[in-house]
């Protein structure tokens, strides 16, 4: 784990059938390089005795917030204090209720309210319940409060339904706490990299109206500029993500402006990009639109032919004005990529871009990616992984160079906007 101690890891088990996975689940967490203690609620001990967790963890098991002997020492603060990360498997639909309520009505509740440690929950229900609006909703909340939901799986339940709502294996929830650790790990390399600095970020398409029931657009998912926007507040930046249409939850401990079109992007950039030290332009923004019709176009012919007027450079734009931020840009090209991208680089005034290939299985709608990161005297190419791992990539060489040009080691070029 390359670390002086090992993990600890606090296992919550509620009162689901797939309580009787929990102590291979322990076993596997040590496996993993885990220590473990468990806490069971009063349901999930009448499924499995704590006997069996003792055994398998080497630790006492707690199930009662009333344990006088415990709670002399205000023993579920010290656990929670104790605690690296908190996992709860099974987590059924009634617990994830309560932790999405914030209620403190037992021991395991308490914990996760108390502790500072992050949350993640292998959820274990019928598929009915799992899909019920109410169980979504709270699986949605629970997730915008940066709780990790693993699975649930899909199969075969104790029930005889099939669907979603096993709970995820043991071994594969060792794995997915070990990923976990990875990303937090990660995350904490990028930490205070961008402190106190204002960061706005745009991404994901635009959409062009043609008439009131139709429009064009790009491939872009959003993915990319997303996960650089939550790079960038993991370094401790204030972040402004504004959006295009994408099907994405917003990234954590950020402001979030949605807009459709090209025109209502650059609104909106511009209007938050006074006192802006970085900007990150990762958006597809349309070059063209159409003049939309005010009714649905009839089809009356075989051929219809829509005249288009160019966007507003919102990179150029904001690249040339007085006193700019720091300014990167994204370009996604499918040949040329390196010419290319300098073209725009030097052509735009930036300071930075990031570009990459994109085509069959390249970029657009994929969770992985590479790119070719350039400036004018210089460059770093980086391989192809995780679009999140890549843009703590990306953030480090944007910090390292927005401190290089703000120490005056580096000189911007700027050109007029629309060039």
């Amino acid at each position: 784990m390359g670390q002086s101690r090992k993990k600890r890891i606090l296992l919550g088990v509620t009162g689901g059938i797939a309580a009787y996975k929990s102590p291979d689940v322990v076993r596997r967490l040590q496996d993993a390089g885990a220590e473990v203690q468990v806490v069971m609620t009063a349901s999930a001990a009448r499924l499995i005795t704590p006997t069996v967790f003792q055994a398998v963890s080497g630790h006492p098991v707690r199930v009662d917030l009333w344990d006088a002997e415990a709670e002399a020492a205000m023993g579920h603060i010290e656990l929670a204090r104790w605690a690296d990360y908190v996992l709860v498997a099974p987590a059924t639909a009634h617990f994830m209720s309560q932790l999405a309520a914030g209620a403190a009505g037992n021991l395991l509740g308490t914990l996760c309210l108390a502790t500072e440690a992050p949350i993640l929950i292998a959820p274990a229900m019928n598929q009915v319940m799992w899909r019920h609006p109410a169980t979504q909703a709270n699986r949605a909340t629970l997730e915008s409060r940066g709780v990790r939901c693993i699975g649930p799986a899909v199969g075969s339940q104790a029930c005889g339904d099939i669907g979603p709502g096993r709970m995820v294996e043991p071994a594969e929830l060792a794995e997915a706490w070990l990923g976990a650790v990875a990303q937090d790990e990660a995350r904490t390399s990028v930490s205070g990299l961008l402190a106190g600095l204002k960061v706005l970020v745009t991404a994901g398409p635009t959409r062009e109206p043609i008439d009131p029931v139709r429009f064009i657009s790009n491939r872009s998912s959003g993915k990319m500029g997303f996960a650089v926007a939550q790079a960038a507040a993991d370094a401790g930046a204030e972040v402004t993500l504004i959006a295009g249409p994408v099907n994405l939850p917003a990234p954590r401990n950020l402001r979030r402006i949605d807009v459709e079109t090209a025109e209502q992007m650059c609104e909106a950039a511009l209007a938050c990009v006074a006192g802006t030290d970085i900007y990150i332009g990762a958006a597809a923004i349309s070059d063209y639109r159409p003049e939309a019709a005010p009714q649905k176009i009839k089809k009356r012919s075989d051929r219809l032919v829509l005249e288009m007027s160019k966007s507003r450079d919102l990179l150029a734009t904001i690249a040339a004005l007085p006193g700019a931020p720091f300014t990167v840009g994204f370009a996604a090209e499918t040949e040329r990529l390196e010419e290319y991208a300098r073209q725009k680089l030097d052509g735009k005034g930036l300071d930075m871009i990031v570009a990459n290939l994109v085509g069959a299985r390249l970029g657009f709608d994929e969770d992985d990616n590479s790119a070719m990161v350039l400036w004018r005297d210089g460059g770093e190419e980086l391989s192809r992984m995780s679009k999140l791992e890549l843009a703590r990539r990306i953030i480090r060489i944007v910090a390292a160079r927005h401190a290089a040009s703000r120490a005056g080691s580096v000189t911007p070029l700027r050109r007029p906007a629309g060039n």
